[in-house]
């Protein structure tokens, strides 16, 4: 359940549920399975599991891309808000998002960083310079970004639309 707690305060409220055993629980490291279930309320459900490097299912969201698709998704929102507020019509956006975890000597690891690769068209060139700078303010707003203790670097690409009858 997504609801507010106070003026300022939201809650979010999921169940994240493992359906792995394969009928001896986790007696051993590799006997079962790492499959999860996210729910919500209203929601589709989540086919979750490890990365396949850790044993996971390959065809299931692992936690790991789900972080990543979080930043990625957190700044398109503020990017269009932003846009739309200074006058910046954008009619198309896609990012091709990647973070790096870095890996301890004791199995442990920690992301060093995400960049986002947003490709974002504008519906006219005049925009395009100030599309540009816009994706500079986004880390100041981002809920995901200002929550994160490593870098969410951002290498934007931003073209104006072709006028109709020019391509």
């Amino acid at each position: 359940m997504t609801g507010r707690t106070g003026p300022a305060d939201h809650q979010y409220a999921v169940s994240v549920e493992w359906t792995g055993n394969t009928g001896s629980g986790t007696a051993s490291y590799r006997g079962y399975d790492r499959s999860q279930v996210a729910r919500g309320d209203g929601k589709n459900d989540i086919l979750g599991s490890s990365d396949p490097a850790f044993l996971g299912d390959p065809a299931r969201w692992n936690p790991e891309e789900l972080l990543v698709v979080s930043a990625s998704q957190c700044h398109l929102l503020w990017y269009l808000h932003l846009a739309a507020t200074a006058r910046v019509v954008v009619t198309s956006y896609v990012d091709a998002a990647a973070g790096t975890l870095r890996m301890n000597s004791d199995g442990g690891g920690q992301f060093s960083e995400i960049l986002l690769r947003p490709w974002v068209v504008v519906a006219e060139p005049s925009m395009v310079e100030r599309a540009v700078r816009l994706h500079d303010d986004v880390d100041a707003m981002c809920f995901i970004a200002r929550s994160l203790n490593f870098p969410i670097r951002c290498e934007p690409t931003v073209t104006a639309a072709q006028p109709v009858g020019t391509q």
